[in-house]
């Protein structure tokens, strides 16, 4: 079995050579991962080079809208949609919030939106707003307050021929549970329904192909996926082509383009084949053969990156479930199909922001809070504001970074 070369993949990223970054122990990955050099090539070359407007007849504009256009067909290749399928923007609550505006017309009253209160609240607020602009009602499907688990059977009996649409998450960012998205693509359907999934905390740790998930539409982060500050929203072509125009009058129609107010962030948009650059880079170093296609290439690569994360998340595991007085949150195995190596917990008689705060002078990077995510942590009985300790990893973090964390929790005074 081919094992992640860690030390091919750390030589990628410029911040683990970088004096200040270099040293810490970085487990905020949930929050924004580091970027490979190849990204950081892909946005110096732009900006140094074609930093012009597009759409002109000479040849440098020319070069600059094939750089930005080849971009961004490669981020549809990379998860299996058509270059028409897919809008890029600043932010996943940004493009839902876009659509969801789009959508107006498709809701009235007696329409019924379910929404979960496990997801980021990106995935939440916008629909709720739908439905107080429109008249639909929102229904929600609850975590088990113990668990934190969405359950299929609390799903089927929301479901019936009012229900318009389901907004779920592939994966909390504080559960870290997998959810069973297209078992719960093929309820939603059967109902008659839609589906619009938040991969924000999925996407970094597992391939994506939007036909085989068969979902509406799937949002999630790139800036997390180890490019810029941007986002990818698909949506099936008809469904993109419906939805009402956002953009200048004279544009509508023009899908996926109406639903981008502004257009592109060219110099960002044009990075993310950065992305490719560095995947097609690890699957070259570890696989003899190049597989045809960008998106078999990355599932490939994926293939690696997840049993290196289950790798790390048993290590940690094993330590959390270990100790009593220690409430984790989610799943307590590392089973790669069951959750992601985001590991949320608390400390019985210790505030989270203490804990992290503890782990500051061992130059460990670790985040406690709500992350966004403020419904979940009310649900599981937690405090709003100080939240669960976040540890969230990928996979070029390291057993010693992991073991590093675990010294540091153990010496922290009770």
């Amino acid at each position: 079995m081919t094992v992640l070369d860690l030390d091919f993949v750390r030589r990628q990223f410029p911040s683990f050579s970088d004096p200040e970054a270099g040293p810490w122990a970085f487990f905020e990955n949930a929050g924004g991962s580091y970027v490979p050099q190849a990204v950081v090539d892909r946005m110096s070359r732009y900006l140094s080079t074609m930093r012009v407007q597009h759409g002109a007849e000479y040849d440098l504009s020319r070069r600059a809208t094939q750089a930005v256009n080849d971009a961004a067909d490669l981020m549809a290749d990379w998860i299996n949609a058509r270059p028409d399928e897919i809008v890029i923007g600043p932010s996943a609550t940004q493009l839902t919030y876009v659509l969801a505006q789009a959508m107006r017309g498709w809701f009235g009253p007696g329409d019924e939106i379910i929404v979960t209160n496990q997801d980021h609240e990106c995935n939440v607020g916008a629909w709720r707003r739908l439905a107080a602009a429109t008249g639909a009602t929102i229904r929600e499907w609850g975590i088990d307050p113990e668990t934190g688990e969405l359950e299929l059977p609390a799903l089927q009996a929301l479901l019936n021929d009012r229900t318009r649409l389901v907004c779920v998450t592939h994966c909390s960012n504080i559960v870290g549970t997998i959810n069973d998205i297209p078992a719960i693509a093929r309820m939603v359907h059967a109902a008659g329904a839609l589906i619009f999934v938040d991969g924000v905390a999925y996407a970094p740790h597992r391939a994506l192909d939007m036909k085989a998930l068969d979902v509406d539409f799937y949002v999630f982060s790139l800036y997390k996926t180890y490019g810029p500050h941007q986002a990818l929203l698909y949506g099936r072509h008809e469904l993109l082509a419906k939805a009402e125009n956002q953009n200048h009058d004279f544009i509508a129609g023009s899908v996926p383009y109406h639903l981008a107010p502004g257009g592109k962030n060219q110099p960002d948009v044009a990075a993310l084949a950065g992305i490719a650059d560095y995947l097609d880079a690890v699957h070259a170093h570890h696989f003899p053969a190049s597989e045809n296609g960008f998106q078999k290439r990355s599932a490939a690569v994926f293939g690696l990156f997840t049993r290196q994360e289950a790798d790390l998340a048993a290590r940690l595991l094993d330590y959390l479930n270990a100790r009593k007085d220690i409430r984790i949150i989610g799943q307590r195995t590392a089973d790669p199909a069951r959750r992601a190596p985001t590991i949320s917990f608390t400390i019985s008689g210790r505030s989270s922001l203490d804990v992290t705060r503890g782990l500051l002078p061992h130059k460990i990077a670790v985040r406690n809070g709500n992350f966004y995510a403020t419904r979940c942590v009310e649900a599981l009985g937690l405090d709003r504001e100080d939240g669960v300790v976040r540890v969230s990893m990928v996979h070029y973090n390291t057993a010693d970074e992991v073991d590093r964390l675990i010294r540091a929790l153990d010496g922290a005074p009770s």
